[in-house]
C-alpha cells in the first residue's frame, strides 16, 4: 500500500502526444460551461523569463497550441455553478437530522474536506513538476491513466459512469416532486390550506419527464447543447436563491428560531443513527467537484502557475458555496423544526407566495431537464462508441434515418441511437419510479462516490506525482485522512441504503 505507483516513472521520458481520448470527450460534457471560457487558437508566444518561455516553447513543440483565457473568477464561477445543485434542496433535512451542533459543523467539516482534495489533485494537473511540468492533464480519467495506470482508470471509469447513471435517477425523481409540488401549490391557494391536495403522485410525472428525456437524448452530441447547460445553470441559481429567502422570510415570520441541539427525535437510537448518517451522504452528495477540477484548471492562463490560480479559486467557491449551503439548510431547519421538509421547495414547509413557489419549482424542473443531459450524454457516447467498435458492421450503427422538423430542420438519427438513449432513459425512469425517495438516493449517490473519486484518487495520484515515500510524516497523514473518509462514506451508505429500503418495505 506504500509503495509509489511506476506509471507515472515509466511515463516521464515519453513524448507528449494529444491526450483527447473518448472519455475526455465524454467526461467534458459534465461541465460545458467550463469549455465555454476557453477560446481555441494559435497564438505566438512573448519572450518570457526562464522557466516560463521554456515551458511555452516546449508546449508548442508538442502541439499544444489552446490559448487559455480563463482567470481565477471564471474558475470560481464554473465551480459554483456544478456544485450548487439539486443537493442543495435536502440540506435543511439533513440539518434537522443532525441538530443544531452537528449539522453546521458536519458542512463545514466537508467544506474542509473538499478544500484539501481540491488542493492536492491541483497539484496534478501538470506532470512531473505541479507548475511547469509540461504534460498536462485535461481530464480526471487521463490524471487516473498517467499516475496510477489503465487498470485504475478502468476502475474509476465505472464508477463515473455509476455516478451518472444514479444522478440521472435522482434527477428524475426531484423534477416529479417539483411537478407535484406545482400542482399542490396551486391546489392549496384555491381551495386553502387544509384541503386535500397531497393526493397528488409521482408516478406519472415520472412518466412525463421520462418523455422529455427521450425526445432531449436524440441531440447528436453536448457540443450541441451549450444553451442547454447555461440554462441550467441560471435555473440551478435562481431556486438555489429563492429556497434560501422562503426560509430566511418563514423564520422572521414566525418570530422564534426552531429546532433543537440533537436535531428531529427518531422512534429509537437505532433509527436516530441511521438517518444521521444518511443526512451525512446528503451533505457529501452536495460538496465535492473532483471529476471536474482537472477540466476547469485546463481553462486557466498562465503565469501564474494554473495550480496557484486553481487553488484560490477553490478557496474562494468553497467559501461561498459554503455559506450558500449553510443558509439553505439553516434558516431551513430554523424556518420549520421537526416539520422541515425532505425537499424544501417540494415538502410543503411553505404555502405562500405560492407564485413564487411555482416559479421556484419551474426552474428546478428547468434545471433537471438540462442537468439530466449534461449527465447523461457522457453515457451515450460511451456506451455508443463501445457498440461501434465492437459491431462496426452493424446496421444499428451504419443506417441513419433523417426525421424532419417544423423549422425545416433535419435530425439524423441511427437505430443504435434511439434504441440505446431510449432505453437508458426507459432503465432510469423505472428505478426512480420503484424507489422514488429523493433524500435517500442522494444519500446513496453521496456515500458512495465521496471517498473514491474525491478521495482516495486524488490522494493516491498526489503520492506518486510529488515522489513521497511510505511511512514519511506527510505520507501518514494523507494515509489517515484518506481512511477517515472511508469511514465516512461506508457509514453515510449504509445509512443511506438502510433508509431506502426501510422506505420501500417499511
Amino acid at each position: 500500500m506504500g509503495k509509489i505507483s511506476s506509471a507515472a516513472v515509466e511515463e516521464e521520458e515519453e513524448e507528449e502526444s494529444p491526450l483527447v481520448t473518448n472519455d475526455d470527450e465524454h467526461h467534458q460534457a459534465i461541465i460545458s460551461t467550463a469549455s465555454l471560457s476557453a477560446a481555441v487558437s494559435s497564438s505566438s508566444s512573448s519572450e518570457e523569463e526562464d522557466p516560463i518561455s521554456q515551458q511555452k516553447q516546449l508546449q508548442q513543440q508538442q502541439g499544444d497550441l489552446v490559448h487559455r483565457t480563463g482567470t481565477r473568477w471564471t474558475a470560481v464561477a464554473h465551480i459554483i455553478t456544478a456544485v450548487i445543485g439539486a443537493g442543495v434542496l435536502s440540506l435543511a433535512w439533513a440539518v434537522a437530522q443532525l441538530g443544531w451542533i452537528a449539522g453546521p459543523l458536519s458542512m463545514m467539516a466537508f467544506a474542509g474536506i473538499t478544500y484539501v482534495s481540491a488542493t492536492i489533485l491541483c497539484d496534478c494537473y501538470r506532470y512531473p513538476d505541479p507548475e511547469v511540468g509540461p504534460r498536462r492533464f485535461r481530464s480526471f480519467l487521463d490524471a487516473v491513466h498517467h499516475y496510477l495506470g489503465e487498470r485504475s482508470q478502468k476502475a474509476g471509469g465505472v464508477l463515473v459512469q455509476a455516478n451518472l447513471f444514479g444522478t440521472a435517477i435522482a434527477y428524475t425523481i426531484t423534477s416529479a416532486t417539483s411537478i407535484r409540488a406545482i400542482r399542490e401549490s396551486n391546489c392549496y391557494h384555491k381551495e386553502g390550506h387544509q384541503a386535500p391536495c397531497n393526493s397528488y403522485g409521482d408516478g406519472y410525472n415520472m412518466l412525463a419527464f421520462g418523455v422529455v428525456q427521450v425526445v432531449m437524448s436524440q441531440i447528436p452530441d453536448f457540443h450541441n447543447m451549450e444553451w442547454l447547460s447555461i440554462l441550467a445553470a441560471i435555473m440551478s441559481f435562481a431556486y438555489a436563491v429563492i429556497g434560501f429567502g422562503l426560509g430566511f422570510a418563514k423564520v422572521i415570520e414566525n418570530g422564534e428560531i426552531k429546532g433543537s441541539m440533537t436535531g428531529v427525535p427518531a422512534a429509537n437510537t437505532a433509527d436516530k443513527i441511521w438517518l444521521a448518517f444518511q443526512a451525512i451522504g446528503d451533505i457529501a452528495f452536495a460538496y465535492p467537484y473532483s471529476l471536474i477540477l482537472l477540466e476547469i484548471q485546463d481553462t486557466l492562463k498562465s503565469p501564474p502557475a494554473e495550480n496557484k490560480t486553481m487553488k484560490k479559486a477553490s478557496v474562494t467557491a468553497i467559501f461561498i458555496t459554503t455559506f450558500f449551503y449553510l443558509a439553505c439548510g439553516c434558516f431551513g431547519y430554523a424556518a420549520f423544526g421537526v416539520a422541515t421538509p425532505g425537499n424544501l421547495l417540494s415538502g410543503f414547509g411553505f404555502y405562500e407566495p405560492y407564485w413564487l413557489i411555482d416559479f421556484a419549482n419551474a426552474c428546478v424542473l428547468l434545471h433537471l431537464v438540462g442537468a439530466y443531459q449534461m449527465y447523461a450524454q457522457p453515457v451515450f457516447a460511451y456506451g455508443e462508441a463501445w457498440f461501434t467498435s465492437k459491431f462496426p458492421d452493424s446496421n444499428l450503427v451504419n443506417k441513419h434515418y433523417n426525421l424532419s422538423l417544423p423549422s425545416s430542420k433535419h435530425v439524423t438519427l441511427t437505430a443504435l441511437r434511439l434504441c440505446f438513449r431510449t432505453a437508458y432513459v426507459a432503465v432510469s425512469t423505472g428505478i426512480a419510479m420503484s424507489f422514488p425517495y429523493f433524500n435517500q438516493i442522494l444519500g446513496v449517490l453521496g456515500g458512495l462516490n465521496f471517498w473514491p473519486l474525491s478521495i482516495y484518487f486524488p490522494v493516491e495520484m498526489y503520492l506518486v506525482q510529488r515522489r513521497i515515500g511510505a511511512w514519511t510524516k506527510e505520507w501518514v497523514l494523507l494515509r489517515a485522512f484518506s481512511l477517515g473518509c472511508l469511514i465516512v462514506s461506508i457509514l453515510a451508505l449504509m445509512g443511506s441504503i438502510q433508509g431506502l429500503f426501510s422506505a420501500k418495505f417499511g
